[in-house]
Parts: C-alpha cells; structure tokens; sequence
C-alpha cells in the first residue's frame, strides 16, 4: 500500500511562493504517476498539476500554467509542487496522489488510487 503525506502548505501573501512536497512510503514511488490536485471552498476538487512515471511529461491546468511547476525525485521519494506568483484563488486544500495506470495528461481525479490528507494553502493580504 502506498502512503502519500503532504507538506509545506501555509499562508502566504498573493505574489508570494510555496513548495508543497509529497512524500511516499510503503511502495516504489516511481511506477506511478503522480497529480496534484486542490478543493476550494464550496468547490469540486480539480485536478492542478501532474506528471508522469518518471516525470517525462507534465502537464498544469490553464490556470497555473507558468506559475507552478511539478518535479519528483523519485530517490528520496518525494514530489514537488513550486508555486510562484500565487493568487488568492490558488486557495485551498492541496493533495498529491498516485495513479498505477496509464499515464493522461487531463489529471483526471478517477484515474488516481492513492491519496495524501492534504495541506492547506491560503493565499490572502
């Protein structure tokens, strides 16, 4: 059973930067790909970031493109989201989650088996 664990969240001011990391146990993290994926107050979670086994491709959602930037070192087992010029409605719950399959570009929620608890991130003056 793989078990992801989220990190880093925390409030920053609009403009600001996070890294939000993902940590693995319990099984190789590199046969999976893996997604980022955020819920909003009073919104359906969707997906942000994901990338593949072995992180030759990636792919953001419109919103974030340029912004954020997903990368894994699947040695020390850990993913990464770099959030830059964050906006306040980069606000909320932020989770990472592993998928067995294949890989698909639309980070679809369905596709993913395992997820992390999820880390907090408020963007606000």
């Amino acid at each position: 059973q793989l078990q992801l664990v989220e990190s880093g969240g925390g409030l920053v001011q609009p403009g600001g930067s996070l890294r939000l990391s993902c940590s693995a146990s319990g099984l190789t993290l590199e046969v999976y790909n893996i997604g980022w994926f955020r819920q909003a107050p009073g919104k359906e979670r969707e997906g942000v970031a994901c990338t593949s086994k072995i992180g030759t491709r990636s792919n953001y959602t419109d919103s974030v493109k340029g912004r954020f930037t997903v990368s894994r070192n699947d040695a020390e087992k850990t993913v990464y989201l770099q959030m830059n010029s964050l906006k306040p409605e980069d606000t909320g719950v932020y989770y990472c989650a592993a998928d067995w399959g294949p890989y698909t570009p639309k980070c679809t929620i369905s596709d993913y088996d395992f997820w992390g608890q999820g880390t907090q991130v408020t963007v606000s003056s």
